[in-house]
């Protein structure tokens, strides 16, 4: 199972969260602080973060911008209100979901899982990537889909989960428009109406990585009250 950590200075949320996951053979590790949690990314190098936004000291959202300026974990968040801005910020800054407090085990598991799968080995992935004989070509874009690399000229970007497993199912079908519902639910398996943040800060991310300009962006591009597309590109 997966090796969790958990960063939250809330002792009734560690308990709750602690619990859950091992009682599901998660292991966890917790720090009650940002800076002793980057220390226990670094030493216990953990397979996934559940990261607090109200910390002491050092807040989450600089937590959250820390790890993605060396490291690809999947981070989700933990927050208080559905609503906050602070977690459509954290989703900007580069986590990949969120959970809204209190959480019972069961959506813990399944958003764990579900961020889980957005790295796991190519023979893993949906039926919607097939995997190509070839690297793939989309103008300066190269496209591994086994490795699950991505590299613009010739250079390998350092795309988060969510970011990656995005880019992989949009690019599989160049031209193809997708809802919001629809990536929701092919990407971060969000089998409901879910929040359409996640989708609009991962494709802000990600045009930010791909474009060389994201006002004017060629790769991944918005079609206007339907959702988005890759391409068309030469």
């Amino acid at each position: 199972m997966a090796r969790v950590l958990l960063i939250e200075d809330d002792i009734a949320v560690q308990k709750g969260v602690t619990l859950a996951l091992r009682r599901r053979g998660h292991g966890v590790e917790v720090a009650a602080s940002g800076e002793t949690g980057l220390l226990a990314l670094e030493r216990h190098r953990p397979d996934l973060v559940l990261l607090d936004l109200m910390l002491p000291g050092m807040s989450g959202l600089e937590v959250c911008r820390r790890i993605r300026e060396s490291k690809q974990v999947p981070i989700i968040i933990l927050s208080a209100r559905g609503d906050d801005i602070d977690t459509v910020i954290g989703l900007e800054a580069g986590a990949d979901d969120y959970i809204v407090k209190p959480a019972g085990g069961e959506v813990l598991e399944a958003r764990i899982k579900a961020v889980l799968r957005r790295v796991a080995p190519a023979q893993d992935r949906e039926r919607a990537e097939p995997a190509p004989a070839a690297d793939e070509r989309h103008g300066d874009l190269t496209v591994d889909r086994t490795a699950l690399i991505v590299s613009r000229n010739g250079t390998e970007l350092a795309l988060a989960p969510s970011e990656l497993k995005l880019l992989l199912f949009l690019s599989a079908t160049p031209g193809q428009v997708y809802s919001r519902p629809q990536l929701l639910e092919q990407v971060w398996e969000h089998s409901f109406y879910g929040d359409a943040r996640l989708v609009d800060a991962c494709v802000m991310r990600l045009r930010a990585k791909l474009e060389d300009d994201p006002r004017a962006p060629v790769y991944v591009q918005t079609v206007r009250g339907f959702g988005y597309r890759f391409g068309p590109v030469a």
